[in-house]
């Protein structure tokens, strides 16, 4: 599975990406938000893991743009940062994050954290796979072509 890594920090970003990779994910990186969202509009990524102080562009509306964008499928987002205080927690959750780690992070909480995106990520496919044959299952026997655009 992808995984979109944003962090201004070479040494977070580093440690991240090989722990992900020793997961088994397929990781690409990002230096910042903006360069997150760059690479988020090419590609498709089916969970996001941001800081959330950055420059250009940070986490949280990293996030916005991400539940804003108009993908057919949906995307995790794990806000990953040092600020912990309720409010914090609060306002990244309102932002859009589905999930929220303190800095710094212990490898195993993060690992559960991602199992459980990938989880719900899944889920979501398996769901949207199972409503697009319902849809031409009915249409086959309306002797209508069903197109999702339509």
């Amino acid at each position: 599975m992808k995984v979109l890594i944003a962090d201004d920090d070479p040494v977070s970003r580093r440690l991240l990406q090989s722990y992900l990779q020793k997961w088994g994910y397929d990781v690409a990186t990002a230096v910042n938000g903006a360069d997150a969202w760059r690479l988020f509009e090419q590609e498709e990524y089916p969970i996001v893991i941001t800081d959330w102080v950055m420059p250009e562009l940070n986490g949280t509306e990293l996030i916005r743009r991400v539940r804003a964008s108009q993908r057919p499928h949906y995307v995790y987002a794990i806000l990953l940062t040092s600020r912990s205080q309720k409010e914090d927690l609060v306002e990244g959750m309102e932002a859009g994050a589905d999930d929220f780690v303190n800095k710094p992070f212990l490898a195993e909480e993060l690992r559960v954290r991602l199992r459980a995106g990938e989880r719900i990520v899944n889920l979501e496919r398996a769901l949207a796979d199972q409503n697009q044959a319902l849809r031409e299952a009915r249409a086959a026997r309306e002797g209508t072509v069903d197109r999702p655009d339509a």
